[in-house]
């Protein structure tokens, strides 16, 4: 593959050097550190001049870090005359806050995609946006990859009484992911329904579907405290 380079930042670089294997690539040289006031200082090990860098770093773990790590990555291969810079984001930081559900706050996954167009960014690969409409906070090519096929793989070689299976989505706004999947596998869908008080806490929830005598796969795109889908587990 000619031009192509992959860095991986600290997120996941297990992930990373998968990828590369799979490419059959090195992955490319770069040191992460931190200056003991806890500033990141990134420094690229090798000539990227006219090359297609692709950087691997997803935000998960110390968020803030590693996207700031991420947007130093992008600018340095940039200004280091990269021909073209690809962020890959398997997980998307702030992607929960994407609109403005209550007055005065903030639409951080729009900062976000703001931040790395500015840093230098050509190209955005993520995977399972939490809402699709992500991609319409950006002016660059971003490609949402689903992961999907994967999902309904292991669920058919892994679970034996999958044929007798209801796909359950522990919130009404999964909606769609879960009657997509049982569609692909032809078979039944429920949904809970659920209020909350606030964030990450469940008031009261209501099952709309039958799950009785049934394997109940839960499907979610997001878990944070694991509260909801344990809640639904409960119900």
């Amino acid at each position: 593959m000619p031009n192509i380079k992959i860095f991986s930042g600290s997120s996941h670089q297990d992930l990373s050097q998968k990828i590369a294997d799979r490419l059959g690539l090195e992955l490319g040289k770069v040191v992460t550190k931190k200056f003991s006031n806890q500033e990141t200082c990134v420094e690229i090990g090798e000539s990227v001049r006219g090359e297609d860098v692709y950087i691997v770093q997803s935000g998960c773990g110390e968020i803030n870090d590693n996207l700031m790590e991420l947007l130093i990555m992008i600018n340095a291969c940039k200004i280091a005359s990269a021909s073209r810079v690809t962020a890959v984001i398997p997980c998307f930081p702030y992607a929960r806050q994407d609109k403005k559900d209550k007055s005065r706050a903030p639409i951080s996954a729009k900062l976000v995609a703001n931040m790395l167009s500015v840093a230098g960014a050509d190209h955005i690969i993520t995977m399972d946006l939490h809402a699709s409409q992500i991609q319409g906070f950006f002016d660059i090519p971003v490609d949402n990859l689903y992961a999907e096929p994967a999902v309904l793989k292991w669920i058919r070689e892994n679970i034996s009484e999958w044929r007798n299976c209801t796909i359950v989505s522990p919130d009404a706004g999964g909606a769609k992911r879960v009657t997509s999947i049982a569609d692909r596998l032809n078979v039944d869908f429920a949904l809970i329904h659920k209020e909350r008080k606030k964030a990450n806490e469940v008031d009261r929830m209501v099952l709309v579907g039958d799950v009785k005598d049934r394997v109940a796969i839960l499907v979610d795109d997001m878990a944070d405290t694991c509260g909801t889908i344990c809640h639904a587990a409960d119900k």
